[in-house]
């Protein structure tokens, strides 16, 4: 049916562009131009009669004939056009260019379009992204083809010390610090499988106690030992994460993604767009949702949707900046600790980016904290288990710290 009501269409439309071209009358077809003058000469020996025959006077015989000279004049020049006209070659070559452009538009759609597709009623694929839902691999079924991450390389000490914490960890299965410890460093080296049994491990000994974010993680491990698919298993830790909490960003981060993998997007955008109206902007997943909520947005319906403007960070303003300078080091030292406190407490209760907790990370080993730093390092770690991208900025500064 979309063929026929487009070719319809298209032969109508070609038709209404090419007839006016094509459009000559035949060589023995006399203009009107020419009849007109016809006429016009006749009345001119008509007035010549009347005037040799005294019908009428001299000077009206002259204002006729000055009348009706104009009135050959103009029809003359309308001769000339129209037989200018008779003689243009435009009308087939641009009928030519036409019948160029159809044909192009037609093999430009062949080539990107999808002319094998059958139509998709909006019932239809609401089914048919139910099927795919329901049709998902399982989690052993995903894991067994997803493609092993790619990790950079770790020097041998770090390597034997990993060997050693399986080892602990094998030998008192049911330490919960051993577990989160082997959850972290198995996926920093890429094993995302063991990765995600050891967090499943770390949740099952909490039971009751673990917190959405444990549920979360066990989720994000779960998706990225299965290359990215959101299978039941996934699903189930998402839901835990948010019936614990339901404003867990990472949750319902994934949420809205198993959403897009299943082809709804009238569902994934809702969950998207509160994500990323309620912030905070220093959350990992905000650079993916503000590259992606446009087009989200015209797929689910949405096109006059505007993404909320990015909020600035806080930071000293100008005064504190001035009043800096006039401070000797012990009081520019307690300001600069007390920033550090700041972006730390922030960062604790509302997230940050990767580059903020490298830039805390650093600051806390030039104020001489270094023991603190390695625990914040431990907790970015744990933050962003799972995301590659996003540790290795922690990683950098980790390493320029000399810290492990």
């Amino acid at each position: 049916m979309f063929w026929i009501i487009c070719a319809g269409l298209t032969a109508i439309i070609a038709a209404s562009i090419a007839a006016p071209l094509l459009r000559r009358r035949s060589t023995g077809d006399e203009p009107a131009a020419a009849y007109d003058l016809r006429i016009y000469r006749d009345q001119l020996r008509e007035v010549e009669r009347d005037l040799e025959r005294r019908l009428i006077e001299p000077a009206e015989a002259e204002r006729l004939r000055a009348e009706i000279g104009r009135k050959v004049l103009t029809a003359d020049r309308a001769l000339e056009r129209e037989s200018g006209a008779r003689r243009a070659p435009g009308g087939p070559a641009a009928v030519a260019v036409l019948a160029a452009l159809l044909l192009g538009a037609g093999a430009l759609y062949y080539e990107i379009g999808a002319p094998d597709k059958p139509d998709q009623p909006i019932a239809q694929r609401i089914a048919m992204a139910q099927q795919v839902y329901d049709n998902r691999p399982t989690q052993a079924e995903a894991e067994k083809v997803a493609p092993k991450p790619q990790r950079p390389p770790v020097d041998a000490e770090y390597t034997a010390l990993i060997d050693q914490l399986r080892a602990a960890v094998a030998k008192n299965p049911d330490d919960p610090q051993g577990q989160a410890l082997l959850a972290m460093h198995e996926e920093r080296l890429g094993n995302l499988v063991a990765a995600k049994n050891a967090q499943a491990k770390l949740v099952a000994l909490r039971g009751d106690s673990a917190t959405a974010t444990d549920h979360a993680q066990l989720a994000a491990l779960t998706v990225d030992a299965a290359g990215g698919l959101v299978t039941r298993d996934a699903e189930a830790e998402l839901a835990r994460a948010l019936e614990l909490e339901p404003k867990n960003g990472q949750a319902r981060y994934l949420s809205g993604y198993l959403q897009i993998q299943n082809g709804r997007p009238d569902r994934a955008f809702p969950i998207w767009a509160d994500l990323l109206a309620q912030g905070p902007e220093s959350a990992p997943w905000m650079p993916v949702l503000r590259a992606s909520i446009g087009d989200l947005a015209w797929f689910a319906g949405q096109p006059d949707y505007v993404a909320p403007e990015p909020r600035t960070l806080p930071g000293p303003d100008a005064d504190a900046m001035a009043a800096a300078e006039d401070m000797t080091p012990e009081e520019r030292q307690q300001m600069v600790a007390g920033m550090v406190k700041g972006l730390e407490e922030r960062l604790a209760t509302q997230g940050g980016t990767p580059d903020e907790w490298a830039r805390l990370i650093s600051s806390l080993v030039v104020i001489g904290q270094k023991d603190h730093a390695q625990n914040i390092l431990a907790e970015a770690r744990g933050r962003f288990a799972g995301a590659a991208d996003a540790l290795a900025p922690i990683e950098a500064a980790a390493q320029q710290s000399g810290l492990k």
